[in-house]
């Protein structure tokens, strides 16, 4: 029986595209029932054409056809080449560039390489638009590079550089760039300003295109309510207004603007334009700036915006009162422009304004090349360069020597950064990388990852703390990181003490917030023992010494290491006797006024416990003062007996009346035991007829200085003497009780009223009254002050010999005043 395979014809091209069936197990041999029409012969050359995907088979089949028949046509197209025996161009350079840079998006991907080819093919031809559009690109990324690295430290090199570029041809590139740039960072609108002034002078036009284009794009923003592109405008114009490249009329007008419709927003721009310009204006237009502020004075009265903005005036108008100290008119290092070369732009803010928006545009130049030769010679002319070949060339040696000056230059600039470019640039890594940090170990981490010079680490622990000061309440996660830099080395230890100190005596300068924020900090790092105790040696707690700055400092700090450490631990630590050593400033036992302000000040605070020892020397230091005083007048009293006794012997032997001087002491002692004067309650009875004053109770009253006492003497003497001339009467026994009468000279008085007066002895006998200083050498010699033993022993032999005398000079004064009775 013949089967499918025996029918079919078999040809090599069937395989792939015929399905086979597999043989019946019968004979091959045999011939089939039924022939079919053999297949042709397949085509010499085969179009793959690719299957289409629809969901409609009338469509997908028209589709595969047209698809067929386009193929169909590049395959005959390839044919009748191959026959014509012609070749595909080559790869045009010239012309793809074209392509590419014509196009509106700038073309599809190109890889470098092929970029780079492309350009040196258009460059050849140098007047074809190809060459100027690569020009162009170089021209637009050279300015926009220049302008965003310029600063005060090298806007005196960076001025050279720009002026290589043609900045006729690219101003409105140059414009451009200095607008955005200085939008990004109002900081450096100074500088921005500067630079601008600065090529203002040698090509006005640059200038004016900045300033036109300024002025326009405020107009634009102030009738859109754009407050962000109308801040930064103003400011820009306010700062080319002190350069002088542009009028202070502009700089009115705009104020004018501002203060006629008065908003928040309108009052906040003028205050900030104010604030940057109004130092030039009070120099150059004052009559103009009073006006201004009388407008800003009467918006404050009204009262139609906001207390914020209100407050803003307020501070404009304090910022007046200083004299703009903080916004000078041009800052320090960009006055670099001379008053003869300014070139100065009066432009309205109402006038028709050219922006010229098609200088930002690239344009086919026909007469680029003579361009750029005459911007050569402008720049020759601006930047003094010579022309002649003697002057370019010069002499190899001459030549050799500038290059190594140069060299030395620019390694003494790179030794000596007077600019704190890298220390502004290692402040901003610390702090981004603080606030990037997910938790205090991440954040040590990353910071230990940083380089830092060596002396430099002192920065580290500042920009920490001023971090942990700008936080609107106290965060521990400052505190975990200070702690974790002191315990990892030393140098952060020490970094950390010296911050503590600087920052206690300059604690002052901080509003209220960040100096709490600061005390928590270091308040952290003395509970947890991450700085020595000893950093509180700077610490003076007396009234003169503090300020309310440094008192409120103290407090919270000291608060902060109680909640930690306990009121307990922190008494005990500081009877510590290191602790004690380093803290004496803050607790004063030199003068008691100190004592008692730092008990007061130490008990507000909820910190009455470290006070105890300062309470109990309080309580003991008049008796310790009484004892400095007395134990210096009695040096001062033994140095004047030692002098006095010297004067006496020699007064002594010279005396020639000695017995009448005799009686006459005997007289006084005997009247001074008989009627002893009123004396106060804290002095003791003499214990010996001599005149030095009994001692007084140390629990008592300090004693008077010497001159008082020699006073006292004095008197004393004085009544004794004349007291001495009358009649006393007759002894009293010892026996009877003394009555407290503190004037026995009244008793003896009114005794005799009725009796006639007795005679006074005659005065013969008595001798004439001494002068003061004899009397007080006399007295002075009769006791010295004991000092020890070895005077205890004198004075008491001395009293022996004088007794027989004392005896002999009662009996004749006895004898002299009964006798005649």
């Amino acid at each position: 029986m013949a089967t499918a395979e025996t029918m079919l014809p078999t040809s090599p091209t069937d395989g792939p595209s015929k399905r086979k069936r597999s043989p019946s197990p019968g004979d091959s041999e045999q011939p089939p029932l039924s022939r079919r029409r053999s297949l042709s012969p397949p085509p010499s050359r085969l179009v793959e054409v690719p299957k289409v995907v629809d969901v409609d088979p009338a469509r997908r089949a028209e589709r595969e056809r047209q698809l067929a028949a386009r193929m169909a046509e590049k395959e005959l197209e390839k044919l009748e080449k191959e026959k014509d025996g012609k070749k595909e161009p080559a790869f045009d350079a010239q012309a793809e560039f074209a392509k590419l840079t014509s196009t509106r998006s700038g073309g599809v991907y190109m890889p470098p390489a092929r970029l780079r080819a492309m350009q040196e093919a258009a460059s050849k031809d140098k007047a074809s638009a190809e060459y100027q559009r690569i020009s162009w690109d170089a021209l637009r990324k050279s300015i926009t590079g220049i302008v965003n690295r310029v600063n005060v430290a090298n806007i005196k090199h960076v001025v050279p550089e720009l002026f290589q570029e043609n900045l006729i041809r690219g101003r409105g590139l140059f414009a451009r760039s200095v607008m955005k740039a200085q939008s990004a960072s109002l900081p450096f609108t100074p500088v921005f300003a500067a630079l601008v002034a600065i090529i203002n002078t040698k090509l006005p036009q640059v200038g004016e295109l900045v300033l036109t284009r300024l002025i326009s794009q405020f107009r634009r923003a102030f009738k859109r309510n754009d407050k962000i592109i109308c801040h930064s405008t103003t400011t820009f114009i306010a700062h080319l207004v002190n350069q002088a490249v542009a009028h202070e009329i502009i700089a009115l007008q705009i104020l004018v603007l501002l203060l006629e419709r008065p908003t928040d927003d309108s009052i906040e721009i003028a205050v900030g334009f104010m604030r940057e310009v109004g130092a030039f204006l009070a120099e150059n237009s004052p009559k103009a700036n009073a006006t201004v502020y009388e407008r800003f004075r009467a918006v404050l009265n009204e009262g139609s915006i906001s207390h914020r903005v209100q407050y803003m005036i307020e501070v404009l108008m304090q910022v007046r009162k200083d004299k703009y100290k903080d916004n000078p008119i041009i800052p320090e290092g960009l006055d670099l422009v001379e008053e003869d070369e300014q070139i100065t732009h009066q432009i309205q803010l109402e006038e028709e304004l050219q922006v010229q928006e098609g200088l930002n545009i690239f344009k086919f130049d026909a007469t680029f090349l003579e361009n750029e030769e005459r911007y050569k010679q402008i720049k020759a002319e601006i930047l003094g360069e010579g022309s002649s070949d003697e002057d370019e060339s010069g002499s190899e040696e001459s030549s050799e020597e500038e290059e190594e000056d140069e060299e030395a230059a620019e390694e003494k600039q790179g030794i000596e950064d007077r600019t704190q470019t890298n220390l502004i640039n290692l402040r901003r890594i610390i702090y981004l990388t603080i606030m990037n940090a997910l938790n205090y170990e991440e954040a040590v981490h990353k910071l230990l990852k940083v380089q830092i010079k060596e002396g430099q680490e002192i920065e580290l622990c500042k920009m920490i703390i001023e971090c942990c000061s700008q936080e609107r309440s106290y965060s521990t996660f400052y505190g975990l990181i200070g702690e974790r830099f002191c315990r990892i080395n030393r140098i952060w230890f020490d970094c950390f003490e010296q911050a503590f100190r600087e920052y206690y005596e300059t604690i002052h300068r901080y509003e209220t917030n960040r100096l709490r924020n600061i005390a928590r900090f270091f308040g952290h790092l003395i509970a947890t023992d991450a700085v020595s105790w000893n950093v509180l040696d700077c610490i003076k707690l007396t009234e003169d010494d503090t300020t309310s700055s440094s008192r409120i400092f103290i407090k919270i700090m000291f608060n902060e290491v109680t909640e930690s450490m306990g009121l307990k631990t922190v008494a005990e630590r500081f009877k510590d006797p290191e602790v004690r050593m380093s803290c004496r400033g803050m607790f004063p036992m030199d003068n008691p006024k100190d004592t008692r302000f730092a008990i007061n000040y130490f008990t507000s605070i909820n910190l009455g416990a470290i006070t105890e020892e300062m309470r109990e020397h309080l309580k003991n230091a008049p008796r310790i003062i009484m004892e400095q005083r007395r134990a210096m007048l009695e040096a001062e009293s033994s140095s004047s007996d030692s002098d006095s006794s010297d004067s006496d012997s020699d007064s002594s032997d010279s005396d020639s009346s000695s017995a009448s001087d005799s009686s006459n002491d005997s007289r006084r002692s005997r009247h001074r035991r008989r009627s002893p004067s009123p004396r106060r309650k804290d002095i003791k009875p003499a214990r010996s007829d001599s005149r030095t004053p009994p001692r007084r109770d140390r629990r008592g009253s300090p004693s008077p200085p010497p001159r008082y006492r020699e006073k006292s003497r004095e008197r004393e003497h004085e009544r004794d003497r004349y007291a001495s001339r009358k009649d006393s009467p007759p002894p009293r026994r010892r026996d009877s009780p003394r009555r407290r009468d503190p004037s026995p000279d009244r008793r003896d008085r009114g005794s005799t009223k009725g009796r006639p007066r007795a005679r006074s002895p005659p005065l013969s006998p008595s001798p004439p009254p001494r002068s003061r200083l004899e009397r007080r050498s006399r007295s002075r010699s009769y006791s010295p002050p004991r000092r020890g033993k070895e005077t205890r022993r004198d004075d008491s032999r001395d009293r022996d010999i004088e007794k027989p005398r004392d005896d002999r000079r009662r009996r004749s004064v006895s004898r002299e005043r009964y006798g005649r009775r």
